[in-house]
């Protein structure tokens, strides 16, 4: 055998394997199909995988993912074609109808009524910026106007600014029973907004707000002004770990939210004060048309003994039913757990039910953590719910929901809303 000629061929055939190896088709195309209102260059911004990148299947998951989340999109998919100088790579999306009005209704049994109408626009100039506001009549009239570009400076950065005027009457729970006072929160917020990955993403700002406070009726304490007025400043921190996927109204995943707040008073009558909440939240498909949902919401704040105490307990933040701001305290743990199972389907619209139990309890202002174990300070809703569900509208979720109270002194009412309760 001719050693020299067999040392030629493996030569050959060795360097034929690495040429074609690098040789390798990548991404030769890149094409976005089926968006009409968003603009094509803000959804490229916001995919990985560039023309003349190697073709990564992980990573158009990933990017499958981020469009699935942004409120222009109903839903997202992609197709790889193969071609003579590479592969073409389609992302095909579904969009959302996004000028969305909204309306909260919420009641109990002590025939309170009050409502909330909203009015946003969640794909300004097809830049998935949201640009909304509201009116509020809890007694009183309030508003509120936001303008959010999370992907103004890039796919990580971006800013938000919020305007509030926002006037109810707030109970205050005093030692010798209970007064009503009316308060007003105006406030200007601005945001900054990063978004390190997929997963992860902060908020930092500042918020610079003014608090009244004008006595109504009720109880009356020497160590309690019936009226006075506040400037604060308020250092804000939001840290979001979001694993959620979509599939129209089914979620799966779970998702973490800290906000941490430090305010700063301008008189002593309100004290300086810290508070932090997080709010777990785990989703799961069951079958095919069943979803199970759950919020965990742990919370604390200074202790102080003030009747001001910034956690409340109330219809449209924590347990349905309960009635509108019932106590205040200055620790929070509050489980809502449901099951979501859909009804009826057909094309654009889906009807959904819904069993819930709501339940949680409150650290008194001044107290200790055996409060969270008081029976007076415990409160546990179940109910059951209805929601009507526009596939192709953002956020098109009309709730309805009737919580009956099982703890002492309960009461039971109906909560209404746009979107899930969480």
């Amino acid at each position: 055998m001719n050693f020299k000629y067999l040392y030629f061929v493996i030569l050959s055939i060795s360097i034929f394997s690495i040429s074609s190896y690098s040789q390798e088709k990548n991404i030769s195309t890149i094409r976005i199909q089926g968006n009409k209102k968003t603009k094509t260059s803000a959804l490229q911004k916001l995919t990985s995988l560039k023309e003349g990148n190697v073709l990564d299947s992980l990573q158009i998951e990933e990017d499958i993912k981020r469009l699935k989340r942004l409120p222009s999109i109903a839903h997202a998919y992609y197709q790889v074609v193969e071609k003579e100088n590479g592969y073409e790579l389609v992302y095909g999306v579904e969009e959302n109808f996004t000028i969305i009005p909204g309306a909260n209704v919420y009641t109990t049994n002590d025939d309170e009524f009050a409502f909330r109408l909203m009015l946003s626009e969640f794909n300004l100039l097809g830049r998935n910026i949201t640009l909304g506001g509201f009116y509020q009549n809890d007694i009183y009239n309030s508003y509120a106007a936001q303008i959010r570009a999370p992907f103004l400076f890039g796919k990580k950065f971006g800013l938000a600014f919020n305007f509030q005027s926002l006037t109810t009457e707030e109970p205050v729970f005093l030692e010798n029973g209970t007064a009503d006072y009316k308060y007003n929160n105006t406030s200007y917020e601005l945001l900054g907004l990063y978004q390190f990955n997929l997963r992860h993403r902060i908020e930092l700002g500042l918020n610079y707000f003014n608090e009244d406070y004008q006595y109504k009726t009720g109880a009356t304490s020497p160590e309690v002004p019936q009226d006075f007025n506040v400037d604060k400043l308020l250092y804000k921190l939001i840290y979001e770990y979001n694993n959620l996927n979509f599939d129209y109204q089914y979620v799966s995943g779970f998702r973490s939210v800290l906000n941490a707040q430090y305010v700063i008073s301008t008189e002593d009558v309100l004290p300086d004060f810290f508070i932090w909440w997080n709010d777990f939240m785990y989703f799961k498909r069951v079958g095919k048309k069943g979803n199970w949902a759950n919020r965990l919401r742990v919370g604390l704040a200074s202790n102080d003994d003030t009747p001001f105490a910034p956690f409340a307990v109330d219809n449209n933040l924590n347990i349905r039913g309960v009635g509108n701001t019932i106590d205040r305290g200055t620790g929070v743990i509050v489980l809502n757990t449901e099951y979501r199972q859909t009804l009826y389907e057909k094309n654009w619209f889906v009807l959904q039910s819904n069993v819930f139990v709501d339940g949680g309890s409150w650290r008194n202002p001044g107290g200790d953590f055996g409060d969270f174990g008081d029976s007076q300070n415990f409160r546990l809703y179940p109910g059951v719910g209805l929601r009507f569900i526009h596939k192709k509208i953002f956020n098109a979720i009309f709730r309805i929901d009737y919580g009956y109270g099982v703890t002492d002194d309960s009461t039971n009412g109906f909560v209404f809303g746009i979107g899930q309760y969480f």
